[in-house]
Protein backbone atom coordinates (compact mmCIF):
# COMPACT_ATOMS: atom_id res chain seq x y z
CA UNK A 1 0.00 0.00 0.00
CA UNK A 2 2.73 2.50 1.00
CA UNK A 3 4.80 1.56 -2.05
CA UNK A 4 1.91 2.28 -4.38
CA UNK A 5 1.31 5.62 -2.71
CA UNK A 6 4.90 6.52 -3.46
CA UNK A 7 4.25 5.95 -7.17
CA UNK A 8 1.25 8.26 -7.49
CA UNK A 9 1.73 11.96 -8.01
CA UNK A 10 -0.89 13.97 -6.12
CA UNK A 11 -0.97 17.01 -8.41
CA UNK A 12 -1.85 17.43 -12.12
CA UNK A 13 0.45 17.64 -15.08
CA UNK A 14 1.24 21.21 -16.07
CA UNK A 15 -0.71 21.63 -19.29
CA UNK A 16 -2.53 24.55 -20.90
CA UNK A 17 -5.62 23.45 -18.94
CA UNK A 18 -3.66 23.80 -15.71
CA UNK A 19 -2.80 27.43 -16.40
CA UNK A 20 -6.27 28.34 -17.66
CA UNK A 21 -7.97 26.96 -14.56
CA UNK A 22 -5.32 28.42 -12.29
CA UNK A 23 -5.77 31.95 -13.65
CA UNK A 24 -9.55 31.62 -13.47
CA UNK A 25 -9.31 30.31 -9.91
CA UNK A 26 -7.15 33.32 -9.09
CA UNK A 27 -9.79 35.65 -10.51
CA UNK A 28 -12.52 33.90 -8.53
CA UNK A 29 -10.41 34.20 -5.38
CA UNK A 30 -10.36 37.97 -5.77
CA UNK A 31 -14.02 38.46 -6.76
CA UNK A 32 -15.46 35.85 -4.38
CA UNK A 33 -13.64 37.37 -1.41
CA UNK A 34 -15.09 40.78 -2.30
CA UNK A 35 -18.56 39.27 -2.79
CA UNK A 36 -18.57 37.55 0.61
CA UNK A 37 -17.10 40.43 2.58
CA UNK A 38 -18.90 43.33 0.89
CA UNK A 39 -21.97 42.15 -1.04
CA UNK A 40 -23.12 39.63 1.57
CA UNK A 41 -21.90 41.83 4.39
CA UNK A 42 -19.97 39.12 6.21
CA UNK A 43 -16.99 41.36 6.81
CA UNK A 44 -13.35 40.32 6.65
CA UNK A 45 -13.22 38.55 10.02
CA UNK A 46 -16.29 36.35 9.55
CA UNK A 47 -15.40 35.58 5.93
CA UNK A 48 -11.88 34.58 6.95
CA UNK A 49 -13.15 32.26 9.69
CA UNK A 50 -15.64 30.55 7.36
CA UNK A 51 -13.21 30.17 4.46
CA UNK A 52 -10.41 28.94 6.74
CA UNK A 53 -12.70 26.23 8.12
CA UNK A 54 -13.76 25.19 4.62
CA UNK A 55 -10.14 25.09 3.46
CA UNK A 56 -9.13 22.82 6.33
CA UNK A 57 -12.04 20.48 5.62
CA UNK A 58 -11.39 20.29 1.88
CA UNK A 59 -7.65 19.78 2.39
CA UNK A 60 -8.47 16.49 4.08
CA UNK A 61 -9.73 15.05 0.78
CA UNK A 62 -6.51 15.30 -1.28
CA UNK A 63 -4.39 14.33 1.71
CA UNK A 64 -6.44 11.15 2.16
CA UNK A 65 -6.60 10.37 -1.55
CA UNK A 66 -4.02 8.02 -3.08
CA UNK A 67 -3.66 9.97 -6.31
CA UNK A 68 -4.60 13.21 -8.04
CA UNK A 69 -8.37 13.76 -8.29
CA UNK A 70 -9.33 16.87 -10.33
CA UNK A 71 -12.31 18.09 -8.29
CA UNK A 72 -10.46 17.68 -4.98
CA UNK A 73 -7.37 19.46 -6.20
CA UNK A 74 -9.13 22.41 -7.82
CA UNK A 75 -11.56 22.90 -4.93
CA UNK A 76 -8.56 23.37 -2.66
CA UNK A 77 -6.91 25.77 -5.13
CA UNK A 78 -10.11 27.85 -5.29
CA UNK A 79 -10.35 27.99 -1.50
CA UNK A 80 -6.67 28.85 -1.14
CA UNK A 81 -7.14 31.60 -3.71
CA UNK A 82 -9.86 33.15 -1.57
CA UNK A 83 -7.83 32.58 1.60
CA UNK A 84 -4.74 34.24 0.13
CA UNK A 85 -6.81 37.30 -0.75
CA UNK A 86 -8.30 37.42 2.75
CA UNK A 87 -4.92 37.14 4.47
CA UNK A 88 -3.64 40.21 2.64
CA UNK A 89 -6.92 42.13 3.04
CA UNK A 90 -6.98 41.45 6.77
CA UNK A 91 -3.42 42.67 7.25
CA UNK A 92 -3.98 45.79 5.14
CA UNK A 93 -7.56 46.74 6.03
CA UNK A 94 -7.93 45.47 9.60
CA UNK A 95 -4.40 46.02 10.89
CA UNK A 96 -3.16 48.86 8.72
CA UNK A 97 -0.10 47.06 7.35
CA UNK A 98 1.26 48.70 4.20
CA UNK A 99 1.14 46.76 0.93
CA UNK A 100 4.89 47.26 0.55
CA UNK A 101 5.38 45.51 3.90
CA UNK A 102 3.06 42.59 3.16
CA UNK A 103 4.71 42.08 -0.23
CA UNK A 104 8.16 41.93 1.35
CA UNK A 105 7.04 39.71 4.25
CA UNK A 106 5.24 37.22 2.00
CA UNK A 107 8.24 37.13 -0.35
CA UNK A 108 10.54 36.25 2.55
CA UNK A 109 8.06 33.67 3.91
CA UNK A 110 7.75 32.01 0.50
CA UNK A 111 11.52 31.90 0.06
CA UNK A 112 11.82 30.35 3.54
CA UNK A 113 9.29 27.64 2.61
CA UNK A 114 11.15 26.87 -0.62
CA UNK A 115 14.49 26.76 1.22
CA UNK A 116 13.20 24.41 3.93
CA UNK A 117 11.47 22.25 1.29
CA UNK A 118 14.68 21.96 -0.73
CA UNK A 119 16.90 21.27 2.30
CA UNK A 120 14.64 18.42 3.41
CA UNK A 121 13.55 16.97 0.06
CA UNK A 122 16.45 18.11 -2.18
CA UNK A 123 13.96 19.14 -4.85
CA UNK A 124 11.15 21.64 -5.47
CA UNK A 125 9.74 19.66 -8.36
CA UNK A 126 5.97 19.26 -8.56
CA UNK A 127 6.40 16.00 -10.49
CA UNK A 128 7.02 14.00 -7.33
CA UNK A 129 4.40 15.22 -4.85
CA UNK A 130 3.87 11.68 -3.60
CA UNK A 131 4.31 11.85 0.17
CA UNK A 132 2.41 13.65 2.91
CA UNK A 133 5.42 15.82 3.75
CA UNK A 134 5.82 16.97 0.17
CA UNK A 135 2.10 17.70 0.00
CA UNK A 136 2.41 19.92 3.08
CA UNK A 137 5.26 21.88 1.53
CA UNK A 138 3.39 22.11 -1.78
CA UNK A 139 0.18 23.53 -0.31
CA UNK A 140 2.06 25.91 1.99
CA UNK A 141 3.95 27.25 -1.03
CA UNK A 142 0.69 27.59 -2.97
CA UNK A 143 -0.93 29.53 -0.11
CA UNK A 144 1.93 32.00 0.12
CA UNK A 145 2.12 32.46 -3.66
CA UNK A 146 -1.53 33.56 -3.52
CA UNK A 147 -0.96 35.88 -0.55
CA UNK A 148 2.15 37.35 -2.19
CA UNK A 149 0.40 37.71 -5.54
CA UNK A 150 -2.51 39.53 -3.93
CA UNK A 151 -0.18 41.94 -2.15
CA UNK A 152 1.96 42.58 -5.22
CA UNK A 153 -1.07 42.98 -7.48
CA UNK A 154 -2.77 45.44 -5.12
CA UNK A 155 0.49 47.30 -4.67
CA UNK A 156 0.93 47.80 -8.41
CA UNK A 157 -2.73 48.50 -9.22
CA UNK A 158 -3.75 50.55 -6.19
CA UNK A 159 -0.66 51.47 -4.19
CA UNK A 160 1.41 52.72 -7.11
CA UNK A 161 -1.72 53.66 -9.04
CA UNK A 162 -1.29 51.84 -12.33
CA UNK A 163 -4.91 50.73 -12.30
CA UNK A 164 -6.35 47.29 -12.94
CA UNK A 165 -6.07 47.11 -16.73
CA UNK A 166 -2.48 48.34 -16.97
CA UNK A 167 -1.51 46.06 -14.08
CA UNK A 168 -3.06 43.08 -15.87
CA UNK A 169 -1.11 43.93 -19.04
CA UNK A 170 2.09 44.36 -17.04
CA UNK A 171 1.80 40.95 -15.39
CA UNK A 172 0.72 39.38 -18.68
CA UNK A 173 3.92 40.72 -20.24
CA UNK A 174 6.01 39.25 -17.42
CA UNK A 175 4.26 35.90 -17.85
CA UNK A 176 4.99 36.03 -21.60
CA UNK A 177 8.68 36.62 -20.85
CA UNK A 178 8.71 33.64 -18.48
CA UNK A 179 6.95 31.48 -21.09
CA UNK A 180 9.52 32.50 -23.69
CA UNK A 181 12.30 31.52 -21.30
CA UNK A 182 10.62 28.17 -20.75
CA UNK A 183 10.18 27.35 -24.43
CA UNK A 184 13.66 28.63 -25.15
CA UNK A 185 15.01 26.36 -22.41
CA UNK A 186 16.99 29.29 -21.02
CA UNK A 187 16.63 28.40 -17.34
CA UNK A 188 15.57 25.79 -14.80
CA UNK A 189 12.07 24.39 -15.42
CA UNK A 190 11.24 24.20 -11.70
CA UNK A 191 12.18 27.86 -11.23
CA UNK A 192 10.14 28.79 -14.31
CA UNK A 193 7.08 27.01 -12.94
CA UNK A 194 7.12 28.74 -9.57
CA UNK A 195 7.81 32.18 -11.04
CA UNK A 196 4.89 31.70 -13.43
CA UNK A 197 2.69 30.45 -10.61
CA UNK A 198 3.42 33.58 -8.57
CA UNK A 199 2.86 35.95 -11.52
CA UNK A 200 -0.46 34.42 -12.57
CA UNK A 201 -1.91 35.37 -9.19
CA UNK A 202 -1.63 39.19 -9.56
CA UNK A 203 -2.54 38.85 -13.24
CA UNK A 204 -5.76 37.02 -12.40
CA UNK A 205 -6.52 39.33 -9.48
CA UNK A 206 -6.03 42.46 -11.61
CA UNK A 207 -8.18 40.91 -14.34
CA UNK A 208 -10.88 40.08 -11.79
CA UNK A 209 -10.86 43.60 -10.37
CA UNK A 210 -10.95 45.10 -13.86
CA UNK A 211 -14.01 43.04 -14.78
CA UNK A 212 -15.89 43.42 -11.50
CA UNK A 213 -15.11 46.88 -10.13
CA UNK A 214 -17.28 49.94 -10.98
CA UNK A 215 -16.39 52.03 -14.00
CA UNK A 216 -15.57 55.07 -11.89
CA UNK A 217 -12.91 52.97 -10.13
CA UNK A 218 -11.30 51.78 -13.36
CA UNK A 219 -13.28 48.57 -13.92
CA UNK A 220 -15.88 47.36 -16.38
CA UNK A 221 -18.59 47.24 -13.73
CA UNK A 222 -19.71 43.64 -14.30
CA UNK A 223 -19.88 43.06 -10.56
CA UNK A 224 -18.48 40.30 -8.38
CA UNK A 225 -21.50 38.01 -8.85
CA UNK A 226 -21.40 37.91 -12.65
CA UNK A 227 -17.61 37.68 -12.79
CA UNK A 228 -17.39 34.93 -10.17
CA UNK A 229 -20.26 32.94 -11.68
CA UNK A 230 -18.80 33.06 -15.21
CA UNK A 231 -15.37 31.84 -14.14
CA UNK A 232 -16.78 29.21 -11.75
CA UNK A 233 -18.96 27.72 -14.49
CA UNK A 234 -15.98 27.66 -16.87
CA UNK A 235 -13.78 26.01 -14.23
CA UNK A 236 -16.48 23.43 -13.55
CA UNK A 237 -16.72 22.58 -17.24
CA UNK A 238 -12.95 22.17 -17.56
CA UNK A 239 -12.70 20.03 -14.41
CA UNK A 240 -15.47 17.74 -15.70
CA UNK A 241 -13.62 17.48 -19.02
CA UNK A 242 -10.32 16.64 -17.32
CA UNK A 243 -11.99 14.10 -15.06
CA UNK A 244 -13.41 12.23 -18.04
CA UNK A 245 -10.38 12.48 -20.33
CA UNK A 246 -7.59 12.31 -17.69
CA UNK A 247 -5.51 14.62 -19.90
CA UNK A 248 -3.80 16.12 -16.85
CA UNK A 249 -3.30 12.88 -14.91
CA UNK A 250 0.22 11.60 -14.32
CA UNK A 251 0.04 7.96 -15.38
CA UNK A 252 2.27 5.44 -13.63
CA UNK A 253 2.42 1.67 -13.50
CA UNK A 254 0.15 1.79 -10.46
CA UNK A 255 -2.51 3.91 -12.17
CA UNK A 256 -2.40 1.92 -15.38
CA UNK A 257 -2.74 -1.37 -13.57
Amino acid sequence: MDYKRQLLNKVPKVTIFFWIIKIMATTVGETAADFLTVNLGWGLTNTTLVMSALLIIFLLFPFRARQYVPWMYWCVVLLISVEGTLITDNLVDNYGVELETTTIVFSIALLAIFLLWYLIERSLSIHSINTIRREVFYWLAILFTFALGTSAGDLIAEGIGFGYLISAFLFALLIAIVAAAHYGRMTNSVLIFWVAYILTRPFGASLGDFLSQPRDEGGLGLGTVVTSAFFLVTILGLVIYLTSTKKDAVLTDATRG
